[in-house]
């Protein structure tokens, strides 16, 4: 069994190669998900303990279990509030096949499930990426766009901290990627070819009516009904995708605009299994502004647990 920790998850799981993994993986059929939430009393500060168990028959069996206590950022020696492993079987015989750092795992997944939603539907030619929110997932979001979109040669982050977002800005110039710091959303948003947004807004941060003709826009954060990171304005001129129809029901970005009658679930064109498959999708035109939902979701941890598990026996055979 492999034992994986966070730095040979991130070195091993190149972004290009990801997402064309998980191209790949939607083509077959989606795997059986749950969810089991365990709490402790205590509302919005309650501790929980999440497994998200998925089974691709045949293939790959795995649960991704992760704590939730939100006092550890301040205890006298902090940890992170979210921590977790992934654990993946054997689906014929139930052996154990690897431990990998669960953290690690997602960043790498939330990120290469946008930008595979991205791949598929932002233009071949965007040139400026706009990244809303500042928080972990940020640089890692911004890395897979560049993978999916070379052509992209002017990225501006906005955060409603300014502070942080120059901390990430600076960080990835470190690495040779220039990034400027948006000061007013709107005038970043009227110039962006590509709009990715991961935060914990529940008050729409993307305003439709300034964005451009031909824009995506990639929403990953507005993961609970309260939440929501568009305006209605975007939901009604953009046209409508989301990476899984079982995933996105409780997506506040999605649920608001159906309750209030904006929209409908049948407004939503294609999910990943679709677009990656057989789906009779009418052609995207240079000038369509196209929405993409990150809901995530335990199949698409599995997803990125088979490649990982690939690309650790090619090693220990070139090794060999």
């Amino acid at each position: 069994m492999h034992l994986i920790d966070g730095p040979t998850v991130h070195e091993l799981l190149g972004y290009r190669s990801l997402v064309d993994a998980l191209r790949l993986a939607h083509q077959a059929p989606m795997p059986e998900v749950q969810e089991v939430v365990l709490s402790e009393p205590g509302g919005d500060n309650a501790r929980n303990l999440i497994v998200l168990p998925a089974w691709q028959r045949g293939a790959l069996l795995g649960a991704k279990l992760v704590t939730v206590f939100p006092e550890n950022p301040s205890r006298s020696e902090p940890v992170p509030a979210n921590q977790g492993i992934y654990a993946a079987f054997d689906a014929e015989s139930g052996t154990p096949v690897m431990v990998a750092d669960g953290t690690a795992l997602t960043l790498r997944k939330t990120a290469a499930d946008s930008a595979l939603g991205a791949d598929l539907l932002a233009r071949p030619d965007a040139r400026s990426l706009l990244m809303i929110g500042a928080g972990a997932l940020a640089p890692h979001v911004i890395s897979a766009m560049l993978a999916v979109r070379p052509s992209i040669n002017a990225i501006r982050i906005w955060n409603r901290t300014p502070e942080r977002a120059k901390e990430i800005a600076a960080a990835m110039a470190r690495d040779g990627f220039p990034i400027e710091v948006a000061e007013r959303l709107d005038d970043a948003l009227c110039e962006a070819d590509i709009v990715s947004s991961a935060t914990m807004a529940e008050v729409p941060l993307i305003h439709g009516d300034v964005l451009r003709p031909g824009c995506h826009v990639n929403l990953i954060g507005g993961w609970n009904p309260q939440m929501r990171e568009a305006d209605d304005r975007t939901i009604e001129r953009a046209r409508l995708f989301t990476d899984s129809r079982s995933q996105c029901g409780s997506c506040g970005d999605f649920m608001q605009p159906v309750e209030s009658g904006v929209m409908t679930w049948d407004d939503i064109e294609a999910d990943l299994f679709e677009l990656c498959g057989s789906s009779n999708l009418r052609p995207i035109s240079p000038q369509d502004i196209t929405l993409f939902k990150n809901c995530g979701g335990g199949h698409l941890d599995l997803f990125v647990a088979q490649e990982l598990i690939r690309k650790i026996r090619h090693r220990t055979k070139a090794n060999a």
